[in-house]
């Protein structure tokens, strides 16, 4: 482009052969011509000025002056600072020359500008620098045909980012620093609270994409996360939206003031302010802007309610620095006669002013290196033909700009590919006001803050995002010391329970309830307390490796403790069922042995299953994370929770056989214990409290396992029901097997050795008629004689309870009025006889009638002796059914009916002992048949 330009103009120039000033003045290929109109070469003039003193050098300025034209105002406060720079370079002495200058109008037109540009290069004198460019199109289409002229630009007010393009751009330099030259102080002010994670939220125009698109690889370099980039035209609160729900809180703005006080609108409706948010936004909006642009539906207030605290980032107009510059004056010495000169023009002042005065500085200073190189040149080649094209010059004049290094009004003059290293100021809006809180010095890369100038709405700076603190959901301490504290004291009673059957386990009480059952029902008991302490560890006791461990160990517990406790109790309530369920009416001996081999083989099934489960699919910690909850304590982070559980690949499988397993037992021990409900005998004497203990297990362990599912997520109610079940089911069962135990020894310890009548329940005669007729479904012949001797066997316990009666009121009789016994009625002896019969029917033995027979025929002992002689001297029948000898035969028949059903139920054999306990008694009663088992049908 700059050639096409170049050339359409050439025919305009004629060729001036310029050969340099031999010594003495002569020229070895010919003079150059003195007059300027007609030379055309850069090197012609600048040997012409060099050699002469006080030669006024022209520099095109391109600007718009036009008062209708956009930026306008820019130019109008700066011309006021170009006259000021060129008088003070006058004023200096240090410089053989004088700037002037011939300023056109660009009219912020790209056609203008270049017509304007293009009228300087032909009518005006020949220019060696270009000073000027204020609108970026007019800028950016005349620095691209610079290099077809070999001319260089230095603009004051270009800000544009396009224009650092060097390849497209490379005879342009900037006194003021680019708009992308802010985004290394963004990020140097972003390292230095921390922040690595930001969002961008960009006005869609070419300028602020440029800013964005640069930002983005000084973040990238920075290693700073960009969580979001939103980009719009009109209405920005979709995409403030946005960067809420994706958890921006730094945000980097690009936008001008007209939709700054949108932006500022939609974050204030999205609660998008204050302590948890910081906004970064460009500084050059003009003042008040919150109140000229508030084209909302928000009142200022809520405007600068939601702007408070926001950080705005623009170069700094003017150095901090009060030191004197290359002008020999201040910073704020300059201001004041800047000032001045505005007031007798009566114009506005520009923001801009700094970088054109130190702009004329710049072009002074490199026109006056310029001239010193071509001398040097000169002398080295002082015998030889020296000539320099345009092209050599312009590349001497843009070396010696990017040389340039100085300290001006507005800091610092240096050029780095062009781009101006200068100062960025940082600014805070603080109640109403921005307030300057630092500034970032390019050069030296160096951020400098002022100490406690920024005030952020917290107590400390904005996180860059919502900290996520996990949080494991454990057991509270004091509702697992207090479970512990029950469960300690659940053990201590199933030991005291062990300690007590132990210890009369050769107790006939005792040793009817099958002692060794007993112990494992204890010992279950006592691993089931043991797997609650298990439960209520977590991570936060033990590692992750030894919570894996704690996994199996835990299930292997409860399931061994569960199985031994309900197998025990699975096997006394089976062998009740077996006993009194018999409808073939046949003896049946179940000893402790063939229960325990039950008790074991359930066991066997339960380590088949752990061992399976541990080798194929073992179980492992896993963790669950829930949603973000808000911090308790008001700070300024978010609670994840997390729990740890136990499972595997195939949980649901190993649950589904285990809790199957289960429930079948479950069931079918549930089953044998409404069977057996009614069974109430001293032989079986906890056999109903085993039924209850049955029924409480089952239906608690469905519970518990029902609700510890539905409370999975809820560590401490889950642990709560969990412990809370496997203590009540302990507790009960071990409850209901030895505290009627407990208590009948104390009260009565010789209650197991008592002569006592088998006593039945009220509901015998309906669970009689049950059984009948389910047996009637089975074998007819076999149901009706089972009905008739049903019918007998209730008939003769009527007769039985009637005779009772009148026995105890002729004992009362005999009792109270001895001297009448001669007296008897012999109706009274025949009753007494009717009821040794009836019993002896019952019963079903007539060897019990021969043997008290037998007994009646014998003498008395000595102990009789000494009773009345009257009484000694009646009749055999008189004494034979003496109120005595009536006693004396009852308090034999029972204990040998008991006696002999004892070994039906695997306790002691009838021929071991006496069925009279009394070691007083008579040998005569020692001396019985070795069997009197029998089978009471009735019960």
């Amino acid at each position: 482009n700059a050639r096409a330009v170049r050339a359409r103009w050439d025919f305009i120039w004629s060729p001036c052969t310029v050969a340099w000033l031999q010594p003495g003045g002569t020229a070895a290929a010919g003079r150059c011509s003195s007059r300027r109109d007609v030379c055309s070469s850069l090197f012609c003039y600048f040997t012409l000025w060099f050699t002469r003193d006080g030669e006024n050098l022209p520099i095109m300025v391109l600007m718009p002056m036009n008062e209708s034209a956009l930026m306008s105002s820019i130019s109008q406060g700066i011309e006021p600072a170009v006259q000021l720079a060129i008088q003070h370079i006058r004023e200096s002495g240090k410089y053989s020359f004088s700037l002037i200058t011939k300023i056109y109008d660009t009219e912020c037109d790209n056609a203008k500008g270049l017509r304007a540009f293009f009228d300087a290069i032909c009518y005006g004198p020949k220019h060696l620098m270009i000073f000027g460019g204020v609108c970026p199109s007019v800028t950016s289409i005349i620095a691209e045909s610079l290099e077809g002229w070999n001319l260089v630009q230095l603009s004051f007010a270009a800000t544009t980012p396009v224009l650092a393009d060097k390849k497209k751009y490379p005879n342009f330099f900037r006194t003021v620093p680019s708009d992308n030259a802010v985004n290394p102080a963004v990020v140097k002010f972003l390292n230095y609270y921390n922040w690595s994670r930001v969002g961008t939220l960009t006005q869609d125009v070419q300028r602020f994409s440029e800013v964005r698109n640069d930002l983005t690889n000084e973040l990238e370099k920075a290693n700073i996360e960009i969580a979001d980039t939103e980009s719009f035209s009109n209405d920005p609160c979709g995409n403030v939206k946005k960067l809420k729900d994706n958890d921006v809180r730094i945000i980097i703005g690009q936008f001008d003031e007209n939709l700054a006080s949108r932006v500022f609108c939609c974050a204030y409706n999205l609660n998008m302010f204050g302590s948890k948010y910081q906004w970064i936004i460009p500084g050059w909006y003009q003042g008040n802007w919150w109140e000229q642009a508030n084209n909302t539906n928000c009142t200022t207030k809520k405007l600068l309610t939601a702007m408070e605290g926001y950080i705005s980032v623009d170069f700094e107009p003017l150095s901090a620095r009060q030191i004197k510059g290359i002008s020999g004056r201040t910073p704020k010495e300059y201001e004041r006669e800047y000032s001045r000169e505005l007031q007798q023009k009566g114009v506005e002042a520009s923001k801009f002013h700094g970088f054109a005065y130190d702009g004329i500085w710049v072009i002074a200073k490199t026109l006056t290196r310029a001239m010193e190189l071509l001398r040097i040149k000169q002398r080295q080649n002082m015998y030889h033909n020296f000539t320099v094209d345009d092209r050599e010059v312009g590349k001497m004049v843009l070396d010696v700009m990017n040389e340039t290094n100085f300290f001006g009004v507005t800091g610092q003059v240096m050029f780095r590919n062009g781009e101006r290293m200068g100062t960025i100021k940082f600014n805070q809006f603080q109640e109403g006001q921005e307030v300057k809180v630092g500034e970032y010095n390019a050069i030296a890369d160096v951020l400098d803050l002022i100490n406690n100038s920024i005030r952020f709405q917290g107590v400390e700076p904005p996180k860059d995002r919502t900290f996520v603190r996990l949080q494991r959901r454990h057991i509270n301490v004091p509702l697992y010391s207090i479970l512990s504290t029950i469960t300690i004291l659940g053990m201590l009673m199933a030991g005291a329970f062990l300690f007590f059957n132990i210890k009369n386990r050769n107790h006939r009480l005792i040793k009817m309830s099958s002692p060794y059952m007993n112990n494992l029902i204890i010992l279950g008991g006592m691993l089931s307390y043991a797997s609650i302490f298990l439960f209520g560890l977590d991570g936060g006791f033990v590692s992750d490796k030894e919570f894996e461990t704690l996994c199996t160990v835990r299930t292997w517990i409860l399931i061994v403790g569960y199985t031994t406790a309900f197998g025990a109790m699975f096997a006394k309530t089976w062998r009740v069922h077996a006993i009194f369920k018999n409808v073939k009416m046949k003896k049946k001996i179940i000893k402790d042995q063939k229960l325990l081999i039950i008790v074991g083989g359930m066991l066997l099934i339960d380590l088949c299953i752990l061992i399976c489960w541990q080798i194929v699919d073992p179980l492992r910690r896993t963790v669950e994370e829930y949603s973000l909850e808000a911090d308790p304590q008001g700070r300024d982070i978010a609670i994840r929770p997390f729990l740890e559980h136990c499972e595997n690949t195939h949980m649901t499988i190993w649950l589904g056989i285990v809790y199957a397993y289960k429930g079948l037992l479950m069931l079918f021990g549930c089953f044998l214990a409404w069977e057996t409900r009614n069974v109430s005998i001293p032989a079986l004497n906890d056999s109903k409290y085993i039924g209850m203990s049955v029924y409480n297990v089952g239906i608690m362990c469905i519970i518990g396992a029902a609700v510890s599912f539905l409370t999975r997520d809820q560590p401490n109610v889950q642990f709560c029901i969990v412990a809370l079940v496997i203590i009540f089911c302990s507790t009960i069962t071990l409850c209901l097997v030895f505290v009627p135990k407990l208590i009948t020894m104390r009260t009565n310890p010789d209650a197991a050795t008592q002569n006592r009548r088998l006593k039945f329940t009220q509901n015998q005669k309906k669970e009689d008629s049950k059984t009948s007729t389910s047996v009637t479904s089975v074998n007819q012949a076999n149901t009706s004689r089972l009905d008739g001797l049903q019918t007998d066997n209730h008939r003769l316990r009527m007769r039985i309870t009637e005779l009772d009666k009148e026995l105890e009121e002729v004992t009362m009789q005999l009792q109270d009025t001895p001297e009448k016994t001669p007296y008897i009625k012999q109706n009274h002896y025949s009753d007494a006889n009717n009821i040794l019969s009836i019993r002896n029917f019952t019963d079903g033995k007539d060897g019990e009638k021969s043997i008290l027979k037998n007994h009646l025929e014998q003498k008395p002992q000595a102990q009789w002796g000494s009773m009345d002689p009257s009484r000694i001297n009646r009749g055999p029948l008189e004494d034979i059914n003496s109120p005595e000898h009536i006693q004396r035969r009852l308090s034999l028949q029972l204990p040998i009916l008991h006696h002999a059903y004892l070994p039906s139920i695997g306790g002691v054999d009838a021929s071991c002992t006496s069925p009279n306990g009394s070691p007083g008694s008579s040998p005569r009663h020692r001396h019985m048949p070795p069997s009197y088992r029998v089978m009471v049908s009735g019960l």
